[in-house]
């Protein structure tokens, strides 16, 4: 993250949580380029359209974005920093205008997933799935929409002059995103971390992934995460994604070297320091 004046690719407009994330890692003085899926998003990066990219991977209420995972592994993104954002959503629409007066709100599924309980005290509001939180708010005011409603942060209200109609709707207040920065190539990685994602495949037989779990602990290794997905090209065999955290980079990478004899495939996806909000 040493680039002076950086193009961060974001999935996203601008007011979206994933522009609040990468404004907090690179700054103000950062550029951003709005990409509205992921996969675009790693096409720009490795293509040359940004320098870093910002993806998240995890929500403390609707779990792990296994697509994500998997996209960056396909596409040989390198993770370089991590940032836990407390998620805060906002109900909001055009100045003037009352929740009674909103028909239809609009937002990325994950925020409708995460705001049911507040939802279904309006059962005349109807709820309809969009690619973006901030881009709805950005359409809404763009387009003088009333009787629509967005439901995304409270940035996003702010840039694009919306009223905020209710504060805090989601069920869980605790509502917490993992995101991470993603590199092209490990040159960008930092020299001190305290944690590291990991991908293996092991020997379909029993014991395998308990004997590899053992190695962890044995290398003073803390499990923060594991997530076993299908190996596409092999029906029944898996591979694991795995996330440690550690106090010293030397334990890391003891662990780096038996894993790597034991496992099938071993692949590190990145190494770098975590970063709360």
């Amino acid at each position: 993250m040493n680039t002076k004046t950086p193009l961060i690719g974001i999935q996203g407009a601008q007011g979206s949580y994933h522009h609040q994330v990468a404004r907090a890692c690179f700054g103000e003085t950062a550029s951003f380029l709005e990409c509205m899926r992921f996969d675009q998003l790693l096409q720009e990066l490795f293509q040359g359209g940004c320098d870093f990219a910002v993806m998240a991977l995890e929500n403390s209420i609707a779990g792990s974005i296994l697509p994500n995972y998997a996209l960056i592994d396909r596409m040989e993104g390198v993770i370089i920093g991590e940032y836990h954002l407390s998620v805060q959503h906002q109900f909001m629409g055009l100045s003037g205008q009352t929740i009674a007066d909103i028909q239809e709100v609009r937002s990325h599924p994950m925020a409708l997933l995460q705001c049911q309980e507040f939802l279904a005290q309006y059962p005349h509001i109807r709820l309809v799935e969009a690619d973006d939180t901030a881009a709805v708010a950005q359409q809404i005011a763009q387009k003088s929409l009333s009787g629509v409603a967005a439901i995304a942060s409270a940035e996003a209200a702010k840039l694009n002059g919306l009223e905020v109609l209710a504060t805090t709707i989601q069920t869980i207040k605790n509502n917490v995103t993992r995101f991470v920065v993603v590199a092209k190539d490990r040159a960008d990685s930092p020299e001190k971390f305290n944690k590291a994602s990991l991908k293996l495949t092991l020997d379909h037989k029993r014991g395998s992934l308990a004997t590899i779990l053992n190695v962890l602990s044995d290398c003073q290794m803390n499990l923060t995460k594991i997530q076993s997905l299908p190996v596409i090209e092999t029906p029944g065999k898996y591979a694991f994604f795995i996330d440690v955290t550690f106090e010293e980079p030397s334990a890391f990478h003891k662990a780096e070297s038996i894993l790597s004899l034991m496992a099938t495939s071993f692949k590190i996806l990145g190494t770098y320091s975590q970063i709360h909000d």
